[in-house]
């Protein structure tokens, strides 16, 4: 009987013998520690003394050990259990794994290194023939602290397990034998690196063994990062959600405040009209001291009768100061080459009931003023008075009924009586159509001027006026109407204009906001040029982006009233270039 001094198997003959140490030469060598294959068993050698330095230590007192064993036969049974104890560091594998090299061809150091990695004990050869372990074919691994453990024999090659050691020899033999040829003489081995981590193989299957595994674990790694970046992307898509709510959120109470803003602006915030804040402003004089009670309920008195009859109490006119005008063009103005004037206009300004929203009604009465006393319009006006405001918002809201202007209506809901609503150049022109007063609107669109100033409404005005000049005259007191001018926020009444011997022009006009006090000055005999300050004004000082302006033309026939009625439909404004 022959004994492998690798593996310890017993042959009967030299020919298996060979053919056994044959195996052990073409096997794979495998690391007992990491696993580790593919190298020859010199390298398997260098990575385990420098890689697996504390796991190999023992190994060191196993080469002593053997050593006593073959010096000392008689110490048989002590060195093979100190053997088994030292080995039990070291995992189990197939004895079949590590080629054959024999006891002269290696060093006593590398023969001792060789059987360290042996999952059966270098000495089980000659252990007992009773010995269980070797009757059942299984490696035995000892260690210092889990005690005794056996594992039995694995493939190198595909994984599959056997009982006993012979079969999976023959195992070996029949299934891998490709693996196990001999290489060619004169041929060298072949070496393969792996392409991601640079591990040499020498067996190309065993290299796409170990690719695979890469690619396996890249490919999960893709699917965590995959699965990150799906749940980043929600998450940015949930804040992105949460930060587009709060915007149209705060968009939305935005644009309800400035809603809201506009309709205290322009009097829509069902906050009560003129007789209402009439009221209020008068009971805050009394609580001020400023009014007394008896006073309040005189005033309070003549308002309700007042808005009851619909006239307006005359409390906020002045009379007369186109006359006053005409006297100091005549007699003080040197610095004026000409003058012309409006017919008789009263000025009439904004009161508790109206202050801050109610200069056009108040721009309408004078314009009105002015048509009740020329007899050119006697006709359509006949049996009027100057009306209050609420009477204004009644006849307005009563040429909507009859089909004027619905756009502007829709505007302001179809109602303006109880409110404190702006009125503006349609709802003017509206109501003198409505009255057949024969009118139209123009739109100065835009600054034709340096400055953003407006020189050709300057100059539409002074012909506007200028028609009617004979002869050569310092002051023409002309049958011109008033001229009702618009712009953003505010509308006044233009009653005449004037030419200074340099030529430059300056409009003269009535101020809603001009207080009753104010315009009385002008009704002295000697009115000075600084009382006339509030009146002119010049190209300088008209200087907003878009004016309008309504200018009265004579009357309407019945015809043309209802033709101008239905061209209301589409309204629009005739635009100045």
């Amino acid at each position: 009987m022959l004994s492998c001094d690798i593996c310890g198997e017993t042959v009967t003959s030299e020919p298996d013998m060979k053919a056994h140490l044959v195996v052990h030469m073409e096997n794979e060598v495998i690391c007992p520690f990491c696993k580790l294959s593919g190298v020859n068993y010199d390298e398997m050698c260098f990575h385990i003394e420098t890689a697996h330095f504390e796991q190999n230590t023992p190994d060191r007192n196993f080469e002593k050990l053997h050593a006593r064993q073959y010096e000392n036969p008689d110490s048989k049974n002590t060195t093979l259990q100190s053997a088994m104890e030292v080995s039990s560091g070291i995992h189990s594998a197939s004895a079949s794994n590590f080629p054959k090299y024999s006891p002269q061809s290696l060093p006593r150091d590398g023969i001792l290194k060789h059987e360290a990695f042996h999952t059966e004990s270098i000495t089980e050869s000659r252990k007992s023939p009773k010995s269980p372990e070797k009757q059942s074919g299984l490696s035995v691994v000892q260690g210092p602290i889990y005690g005794t453990t056996y594992s039995l024999p694995e493939c190198p090659f595909c994984g599959k397990i056997e009982g006993r050691s012979q079969d999976m020899e023959m195992h070996v033999k029949t299934k891998h034998a490709s693996l196990l040829e001999p290489p060619l003489e004169g041929c060298h081995q072949p070496f393969y690196d792996c392409p991601m981590c640079g591990l040499v193989c020498t067996n190309y299957h065993i290299l796409q063994e170990h690719v695979d595994l890469h690619l396996e674990e890249s490919s999960f790694q893709q699917g965590m990062d995959t699965v990150q970046c799906s749940s980043d992307r929600e998450l940015a898509h949930q804040l992105q959600q949460e930060e587009d709510r709060k915007r149209k959120s705060e968009e939305s109470r935005q644009e309800r405040e400035e809603f809201q803003k506009l309709q205290r602006q322009y009097g829509l915030d069902n906050s009560g009209g003129y007789r209402q804040q009439q009221l209020w402003h008068m009971e805050r004089e009394v609580s001020r001291g400023r009014m007394h009670p008896s006073e309040f309920h005189s005033r309070k008195a003549d308002m309700m009768e007042s808005i009851a009859v619909g006239i307006d109490d005359g409390k906020t006119k002045t009379s007369g100061i186109i006359e006053a005008l005409h006297r100091y063009y005549q007699n003080t103005a040197t610095d004026v080459r000409c003058v012309w004037l409006s017919t008789m206009v009263d000025h009439f300004h904004s009161s508790f009931g109206d202050k801050g929203w109610g200069c056009g009604y108040r721009n309408f009465q004078m314009l009105l003023s002015s048509l009740l006393q020329n007899d050119v319009y006697g006709d359509c006006l006949k049996g009027m008075s100057i009306p209050c405001i609420p009477k204004i918002q009644s006849m307005i809201e009563d040429a909507w009924k009859e089909g004027f202007d619905p756009q502007g209506a829709c505007q302001l809901n179809n109602k303006l009586q109880g409110t404190k609503a702006w009125i503006g150049a349609c709802e003017i022109y509206t109501l003198l159509t409505s009255l057949r007063v024969k009118c139209r609107i123009i739109d100065f669109h835009k600054p034709t001027g340096p400055s953003g100033t407006h020189p050709r409404l300057f100059e539409w005005i002074l012909n506007y006026y200028s028609s009617e000049r004979e002869g050569n005259p310092k002051v023409v007191c002309t049958s011109k109407p008033p001229v009702y001018l618009q712009h953003q926020g505010h509308s006044r009444t233009i009653v005449g204009i004037e030419e200074k011997k340099n030529r430059t022009l300056c409009l003269l006009i009535f101020d809603p906001g001009c207080p009753s006090r104010e315009m009385q000055k002008l009704l002295k005999q000697d009115i000075e040029a600084g009382s006339l300050r509030q009146l002119r004004k010049s190209v300088g000082n008209l200087k907003h982006k878009q004016y309008q302006i309504v200018a009265v033309e004579g009357v309407l026939s019945p015809e043309e009233k209802v033709a101008r009625k239905q061209a209301s439909q589409v309204f629009t404004a005739e635009k100045i270039p």
